[in-house]
């Protein structure tokens, strides 16, 4: 594993003409937040070695290097699911080579269905914290402490300041933001209204597929995280309608241009 992330890292800073401090992964019909960034280089996930490749409509394939609102980044169009058929090693494995190649800060965008009774379909939640329900875990097997430690702290999984200064960037933009925890499954089933009960009922307020397992290995890194999901449906009593992953990118594409202002401000003060 240590030499897979090496050999992967070292390709990529052969290619690389900066070294950004912050990476950012795009979910579900979020990839469009490169078309506000200055792109240096674009770097197909085939053309990486050891890197998955995505099989998710929504989900491009593509590592783009350049900037955002001025500020160097390195942002994932597109990102890998345990539904997919990956393990969890796999899932994550591109959060240890931005690791490697000296990020610092990740940025994680996704789509989710919306649990807490004062969500609206649209609504931007700034994740607060998370409930782990995925079969695997990340860190399962051996640790390598050059990776980070055994047993590693999630008291503050996501970081209080990045979260503070999103809700100072939404506040100044008048843009709608509520706040939540975020429960990650293994999809790709849609909730049942079972388990979106049983969800709310755990001290959920959205669930989705993907984030949880990138936020415990980047903070096994050492990394400080922010998490943002866009409401695209909703799990609440009286308003579960059938939804469709063609109908979550549609939420995802008209509500990301505020997501992105959201992200383009963040990274300058972070």
């Amino acid at each position: 594993m240590l030499e897979k992330i090496q050999e992967t890292a070292d390709f990529l800073l052969a290619k690389m003409p900066m070294r950004p401090k912050t990476g950012i992964i795009l979910g579900t019909g979020l990839g469009n937040l490169v078309t506000q960034m200055d792109i240096e280089m674009e770097i197909p996930y085939e053309t990486i070695p050891n890197f998955p490749v995505s099989t998710v409509e929504g989900h491009k394939g593509k590592l783009i290097l350049g900037k955002l609102g001025g500020v160097e980044v390195l942002a994932m169009q597109g990102r890998f699911h345990f539904y997919e058929g990956y393990d969890m090693k796999a899932v994550t494995f591109p959060v240890r080579v931005m690791k490697a190649l000296g990020i610092k800060n990740l940025l994680v965008s996704n789509a989710a269905g919306g649990m807490h009774p004062d969500f609206e379909i649209g609504d931007l939640m700034i994740i607060t914290d998370h409930i782990n329900l995925f079969p695997e875990h990340p860190l399962r097997g051996k640790n390598f402490e050059e990776l980070g430690p055994r047993f590693p702290d999630m008291s503050e999984a996501y970081c209080k300041d990045f979260i503070a200064k999103a809700k100072q960037i939404a506040e100044r933009n008048h843009i709608k933001v509520v706040e939540g925890v975020y429960v990650g499954t293994s999809g790709p089933t849609f909730e049942t209204p079972a388990e979106y009960r049983y969800f709310r009922a755990i001290g959920g307020d959205a669930v989705g597929m993907s984030t949880v397992p990138e936020v415990i290995v980047a903070n096994h890194a050492g990394m400080k995280c922010f998490g943002i999901s866009i409401i695209t449906d909703l799990g609440v009593p009286g308003k579960i309608v059938e939804v469709s992953h063609e109908e979550v990118q549609k939420i995802g594409d008209s509500v990301q241009p505020l997501m992105t202002l959201i992200m383009k401000e963040l990274v300058k003060e972070i």
